[in-house]
């Protein structure tokens, strides 16, 4: 777990991507890895929280770390932390929408939608929400009911698990490659997330770096699934969660120890102890 990868500089900014790299899936946030990008932060390097969460699922980042930026909804969305502020936004058009929905439900029939924007998130029944469960307990029976503005995320899930995110994700950017963005973030799990054509993590890390007048080789990254992918290739220096995806190593130029092991804490030391 070099951080050498010919690079002798210290990085200017520091990306990572939250669940499964540097939050646990139990939720907990370990004070060593606290504690680096602190001091990170102190040393002058960006920070940037480069999540597919909305901004509502944020307060807990808000309340361990106490610094950085946020990059939420896989790129749809600039953040601002620690206002509690939209700053920016990327979305699906209506039509897009529609068309996405439409062609999904032609390949994968038992697909189930919800769509979300930062105050919002409404699921058809059929769809059985992980997570925000409670947020809207009553559901539409057509997603296209409440499909009439820009959305930040789509989310299309097997309820029942019939497919993987993997086999949805093969099928679906086939489908829908001219009309949005299309990623996962859970292996295990059958849910897409589908953002606006050209949008992801990556597109939008590379827009905030170059507003800092920084390039890709001043950039470190760290992920662990599909959605994480285009950050991870478009940094100089990048890690793949050791227990992530296993198509992370495609993308990244190195390997991170696993999250429950401070593998990212752990490189940003190093990093840290490079010179400016």
């Amino acid at each position: 777990m070099s951080v050498h990868q010919d690079f002798q500089r210290r990085p200017k900014l520091i990306a990572s991507d939250l669940d499964g790299t540097i939050v646990a899936h139990y939720g907990d946030i370990t004070q060593r890895t606290i504690d680096a990008f602190r001091k990170a932060h102190e040393m002058g390097v960006h920070i940037f929280f480069v999540t597919g969460r909305p901004p509502r699922w944020m307060p807990e980042i808000k309340e361990a770390f106490g610094i950085g930026n946020a990059i939420c909804g896989n790129g749809a969305m600039l953040y601002d932390l620690h206002n509690d502020k939209v700053l920016e936004e990327w979305l699906i058009p209506v039509d897009a929408q529609l068309e996405a929905v439409n062609r999904l439900r032609k390949v994968i029939p038992q697909i189930s939608f919800a769509v979300e924007s930062h105050n919002y998130f409404h699921r058809e029944k059929a769809y059985i929400p992980r997570w925000d469960v409670g947020l809207d307990n009553v559901g539409v029976e057509k997603i296209e009911e409440v499909i009439t503005s820009p959305a930040l995320k789509i989310l299309a899930r097997c309820s029942q698990q019939e497919l993987s995110s993997d086999e949805m994700l093969a099928i679906a950017l086939v489908e829908l490659k001219d009309v949005v963005t299309v990623t996962h973030s859970n292996p295990s799990d059958s849910l897409l997330e589908i953002s606006a054509l050209g949008v992801s993590k990556g597109m939008t890390l590379a827009k905030m770096a170059e507003r800092l007048g920084l390039n890709a080789a001043d950039c470190v990254s760290f992920g662990d699934n599909p959605n994480d992918f285009s950050m991870l290739e478009w940094c100089g220096r990048s890690f793949a969660m050791a227990d992530g995806h296993p198509d992370g190593v495609k993308y990244a130029k190195g390997i991170a120890g696993p999250c429950e092991e401070d593998g990212v804490a752990i490189i940003i030391e190093q990093l840290l102890e490079l010179p400016a």
